[in-house]
């Protein structure tokens, strides 16, 4: 598929989980399509980088569910920032052991489970709508009934994937992007290379880096590069420069040069690579 056609496929008012991790691994060609389209009072379910940051300056998000957003490099998001201080999104924030087991709980399609994260911390005070219970078993314990953060649609990228959906990381971590397709009722994935599945995926692979199975996955995207400007190792680093950039300029100038409604990733790293070539 292309990105277009992914999007294509969404509608405004869905809930969409997006992989990655920071501005790490995230599936930007999407997200950039996604911001190309008219999509929007969306859910976002997200370890938040730019993905959520763009989303929220272009008042595309309705709720946002996330541990943090943050482009590593510099902590906090800042149009996230901005739109949290002026707020114009509705924040669900939980603890980072807390939503994964909302993945896990949606990924087996139960409508919770149980985590000691969360309680004797602010988690329950900012969300009142969370819920406790109590083992039923002779140690009596109480948890925090983490709810299933059930998704419309997944988007994440890796490093290879084959035509039928099989996707491979390359990189130092997994992060969670297996969980975002098994707890969505549609996954899209894209990727650096598209492999032949006659080729396979490398004698040398580990087969636990094959970490997104086929049966989870709706649709496949070559998207070289495709993560920019977050890193994907080992295909490529974060473009810190150009991570800069984005964090210092209002989101109508960044988005009137990047990201224009009638462009396309082919005007978008036109217009990345006259920014690179300007600052030589």
């Amino acid at each position: 598929m292309s990105p277009e056609e992914v999007v294509g496929r969404l509608r405004s008012g869905m809930t969409i989980g997006i992989g990655g991790w920071g501005s790490r691994r995230k599936p930007m060609a999407l997200v950039r399509a996604l911001l190309r389209s008219g999509i929007t009072d969306l859910t976002v379910v997200a370890y938040g980088g730019p993905d959520v940051g763009m989303l929220a300056a272009a008042g595309r998000i309705r709720k946002l569910v996330a541990a943090f957003v943050t482009l590593d490099s510099i902590p906090l998001e800042p149009h996230f920032r901005t739109a949290r201080q002026q707020g114009t999104l509705e924040l669900m924030e939980v603890d980072e052991a807390m939503f994964m087991w909302g993945l896990h709980a949606a990924a087996n399609r139960l409508p919770f489970l149980p985590v000691r994260a969360g309680i004797g911390s602010d988690v329950m005070r900012v969300n009142p709508g969370l819920r406790t219970v109590t083992s039923p078993y002779e140690d009596g314990e109480t948890f925090v009934a983490m709810p299933a953060l059930r998704l419309d649609a997944a988007l994440v990228h890796v490093n290879r994937a084959d035509r039928s959906g099989n996707g491979q990381y390359l990189g130092p971590d997994p992060y969670f992007d297996d969980l975002f397709c098994e707890a969505a009722d549609a996954a899209y994935l894209s990727c650096e290379r598209l492999v032949d599945p006659a080729d396979g995926f490398g004698k040398d692979v580990v087969p636990q880096s094959l970490l997104v199975k086929r049966h989870a996955v709706a649709g496949v995207v070559e998207a070289p590069n495709g993560a920019h400007f977050t890193s994907c190792a080992p295909d490529h680093d974060r473009d810190e420069a150009f991570q800069k950039l984005y964090a210092s300029t209002s989101w109508p100038e960044f988005a009137a040069r990047f990201l224009p409604p009638d462009g396309d990733e082919r005007q978008y790293w036109s217009a990345v690579q006259a920014w690179h070539e300007e600052q030589k």
